[in-house]
């Protein structure tokens, strides 16, 4: 059966934007970067240990809800082995990161944060 997460596909409303924040600002590696011209987009795949996330641009994709208890994929997590190094990483870039909060059911620590286009991202302490 399933086993891992292969990855995560994004699409970014400005595509360089995103990727520097991916890739400068989160340190994850470039795998591959394509130009698809029959879809006039961008394919960027970045690795995230075992996984991946494949960043896409797209002319003009439409908007999605992003409320927080919207009907769909909520987050994308990341593992840390410590969350203040990290936190400390994104608010010298200015980005704003959420108060440490504590996991009732496994006490463990995590935060949450941003992409450019405000898909919430988490940091979770393993």
């Amino acid at each position: 059966m399933l086993d891992a997460i292969h990855h995560v596909a994004v699409i970014a409303s400005d595509y360089e934007r995103s990727k520097r924040f991916y890739v400068e600002t989160l340190g994850l590696p470039v795998i591959r970067e394509v130009w698809r011209e029959a879809r006039g987009s961008w394919k960027c795949d970045l690795a995230v240990g075992a996984s991946q996330i494949e960043l896409f641009s797209f002319p003009n994709p439409p908007t999605r809800s992003s409320r927080p208890e919207a009907c769909g994929l909520r987050h994308l997590a990341f593992s840390v082995p410590a969350l203040q190094p990290v936190m400390a990483r994104l608010e010298a870039c200015g980005i704003v990161v959420e108060p440490v909060r504590i996991d009732e059911h496994t006490g463990k620590r995590f935060t949450f944060f941003a992409d450019p286009d405000g898909l919430p991202l988490e940091l979770y302490e393993a």
